[in-house]
């Protein structure tokens, strides 16, 4: 019998153990999900955006219970946990609000009498999502898509069984009918026999590089549409007349919440000509600040890393920097998931700190004489997910923003997912993109009608 653990980082206590879906048990699954998509497509916006507000009542309701969920199994530090419960809340309300308007009908003038651009929902949409941020990531998915007629498999990450089934139980309180939202606790060798299901039409990912590949060619393999959210490795440009303090606070806060474990996390900080200096101190002043102990100890600002084997990667990619010639500021010991804020300088390409994703508290200062080094540094990587760049002159900043390759850039701000705005990346970072009005349409059918 093949069991998944939830295990507490900060201590490596097991807390619950989840026994694995039998085969049997995931066609059954798969076939409710095909019974839910007749009866949930023919619900109104009203109906869905009733239920959809429910949940949002729910998870505020619940928000101390959920997080607690949270930072058992990943370590989140409760604070930060509790912000992700609320997050989600708020996406379940926006799509509410906006999902009808999103999908009404557009007319498309021709020759016709009358031709328009209507929105249909596919059939069952697969969502592997990752631990890093287990409710965001799937509310994410499942707010546009359920919102938009389509009905929702959860494949969650192993290590958040409980958050998974926590979910499902929310939105059966919320009334939603049996089937329209499902988790299976399945391994990876059952993902593919799901993919190729005659219900499921779309296939989402959230996770590694290597991930994506693997189910971007199955899904592809079986004629499906598929969203990839991948890796990235974020850069922050600043300019010699960047407001230092504001940017080093910023900055680093990107990098160090979430124990530096986030995929739009700022990981590579590139400063312009004689911003160097100052913004490097500011930066160092600012991780001096950061308390890592006990995730539910309300004065801890850094919490463990969410598996042990994460922490290992981490210090394996921060000794081979330094080996590569990068100099320590600060940080950078080990304690079984603690992973203590590091930041680095004198990184260029060539070491695992510039060319890789460090999925972990590690900052890396790489110094750039001018404004075109800074742009090339930023593009010479294999992942377009997020930049972030400050400057006062915000004219020219805009204009540097258009020539970096990435799915978004935030000008004197935090690079952050936010339902208003679509969010995904380009290179190896993926494709489509989540959220939004353009989210949304991902798994619809565009269809055209034409009246002669």
């Amino acid at each position: 019998m093949n069991i998944f653990k939830s295990i507490f980082p900060y201590t490596l206590e097991t807390i619950a153990e989840y026994e694995v879906m039998s085969v049997a048990k995931v066609e059954a699954c798969l076939a409710q999900s095909a019974i839910a998509f007749k009866y949930w497509r023919k619900t109104s916006f009203a109906e869905r955006s009733k239920l959809m507000l429910r949940v949002a009542d729910l998870l505020t309701e619940h928000r101390d219970e959920y997080a607690t969920l949270i930072t058992n199994e990943m370590g989140k530090v409760l604070r930060e946990a509790k912000a992700e419960v609320e997050k989600c809340a708020a996406c379940c309300r926006h799509y509410a609000a906006h999902a009808e308007s999103f999908l009404k009908d557009i007319d498309q003038p021709s020759d016709a009498s009358k031709s328009y651009v209507s929105f249909e929902p596919i059939g069952a949409v697969l969502a592997i999502m990752p631990w890093n941020f287990p409710f965001w990531q799937v509310f994410r998915f499942a707010a546009p898509y359920l919102m938009a007629g389509n009905v929702a498999l959860l494949k969650h990450a192993p290590n958040v069984c409980g958050v998974a089934l926590a979910i499902e139980k929310l939105f059966v309180e919320a009334g939603f009918a049996e089937g329209v939202f499902q988790t299976l606790i399945v391994d990876v060798d059952v993902v593919e026999k799901i993919i190729d299901h005659d219900i499921v039409q779309g296939i989402t990912l959230t996770g590694s590089e290597l991930a994506g590949s693997k189910v971007g060619a199955l899904a592809g393999k079986a004629i499906k549409k598929s969203v990839l959210e991948l890796g990235g490795s974020d850069v922050v440009i600043v300019l010699e007349d960047a407001d230092m303090q504001k940017a080093a606070q910023v900055a680093t806060l990107s990098r160090m919440q979430n124990a530096g474990q986030s995929c739009i996390a700022a990981k590579r900080f590139i400063t312009v000509g004689s911003a160097k200096n100052t913004f490097t101190q500011a930066v160092q002043n600012e991780i001096a600040k950061l308390k890592q102990g006990n995730p539910f100890d309300e004065s801890i600002t850094t919490g463990p890393m969410a598996r042990i084997d994460l922490a290992e990667k981490i210090e394996e990619q921060f000794k081979a920097s330094l080996s590569k010639g990068a100099q320590l500021v600060t940080g950078g010991d080990r304690n079984n998931c603690n992973f203590t804020p590091a930041l680095l300088v004198h990184v260029h390409e060539g070491m695992p700190a510039f060319d890789e994703e460090v999925f972990g508290p590690m900052a890396s200062i790489i110094e750039a004489k001018d404004e075109a080094a800074a742009i090339r540094f930023a593009n010479d990587h294999r992942y377009g997910l997020g930049a972030a760049i400050w400057s006062k002159d915000t004219d020219k900043a805009q204009s540097l923003a258009k020539q970096i390759e990435a799915g978004a850039v935030f000008i004197n701000a935090l690079v952050k997912s936010d339902p208003r705005y679509p969010f995904g990346g380009i290179k190896k970072s993926g494709y489509g993109r989540e959220l939004s009005y353009f989210g949304i349409h991902e798994f619809m059918n565009i269809k055209t009608i034409y009246v002669g």
